[in-house]
């Protein structure tokens, strides 16, 4: 298997206090990872020390199969990425703000600036100050600054912010062509969990610092349960109509208005029809499978997972 970022027992201390700890993390050539966890678990840490802007506490890091250390330049001119917010100089413009950074990235392929603002979706701004783009504006010039040069990884943490559904759409389209055509490895961080899962190849789920799992997303979708959702007026009366005349256990009550029902005997109009003779408003009722959400969530809130 050929790693193209691989971290062994990666671990940061800040204050005392351990906020990356003995992190193994394998990421193939030619995927895109996902890279996933709560506010606060550790994600940017993690990416910052991969990009060297911030040294481990101890542990090891990987990247084209050579350590990194401080004299690792060469390494580095290889990556594009995008660490919290993309910072600019706002009195510059786009085609400025490229063209700089490919002097300091040794990269003369000035033709290539016009192309990848097209690729962004930001044709015909080259001459607009920084100052004057709006925050998806800004995020798509980031996006453009790390993938100009036209590196074999990108590491990129929350890519999508500030972009609208369809400005989504389109940079997601955007890392496939990238990932296939041009054999870009991506790491990229999200809060969209609906996002990596139409995006990642593998993902890797980090809490408290800890990375807890490394899965496919072929193994997540193998793991997907069918089930029925109903939502109802009164969820915990509906729960006991289930049990006492259905004979059903196998459900989980959600919340005050929502049912699931796994492995249930009973259609839908069998359902339906049970709780309307009992009273209960049914406001919908529908049949679904278990998605990256509930495996992220299900895993962070600390239950089992076999994937």
């Amino acid at each position: 298997m050929t790693y193209i970022v691989k971290t062994n027992q990666l671990t940061k201390v800040f204050d005392g206090k351990e906020v990356v700890s003995a992190v193994n993390m394998h990421v193939k050539k030619g995927e895109i990872y996902g890279f996933l966890g709560p506010n606060g678990a550790g994600k940017t840490t993690v990416m910052k020390m991969l990009t060297n802007l911030t040294k481990p506490t101890s542990g090891d890091i990987e990247i084209f199969g050579q350590k990194l250390t401080d004299q690792s330049y060469e390494v580095l001119k290889r990556l594009g990425t995008i660490i919290e917010y993309p910072i600019f100089y706002e009195d510059l413009t786009a085609k400025e703000t490229l063209e700089l950074h490919c002097e300091y990235m040794g990269y003369y392929d000035k033709k290539e600036i016009s192309h990848v603002l097209d690729l962004v979706k930001l044709t015909n701004t080259e001459e607009k100050r920084v100052k004057d783009f709006s925050l998806g504006m800004k995020q798509r010039l980031g996006i453009a600054r790390a993938i100009i040069t036209k590196p074999e990884l990108l590491i990129l943490d929350e890519p999508i912010n500030g972009l609208d559904p369809v400005g989504i759409k389109e940079i997601r389209e955007l890392f496939k062509m990238l990932c296939k055509e041009y054999g870009i490895t991506l790491i990229v961080s999200s809060h969209i969990l609906g996002e990596i899962e139409q995006l990642a190849d593998t993902i890797g789920v980090i809490k408290n610092g800890r990375l807890i799992t490394e899965v496919s997303m072929e193994a997540v979708n193998r793991s997907q349960v069918d089930y029925i959702e109903v939502i109802v007026n009164d969820g915990k009366k509906a729960a006991l109509i289930l049990e006492s005349t259905l004979n059903i256990t196998n459900f989980k009550l959600i919340d005050d208005n929502c049912i699931r029902i796994y492995e249930s005997t009973a259609s839908q109009k069998v359902l339906s029809k049970t709780l309307i003779e009992h009273d209960i408003e049914i406001e919908g009722i529908s049949k679904k499978s278990s998605s990256l959400e509930d495996y992220f969530l299900k895993l962070i809130n600390g239950g089992v997972v076999n994937a």
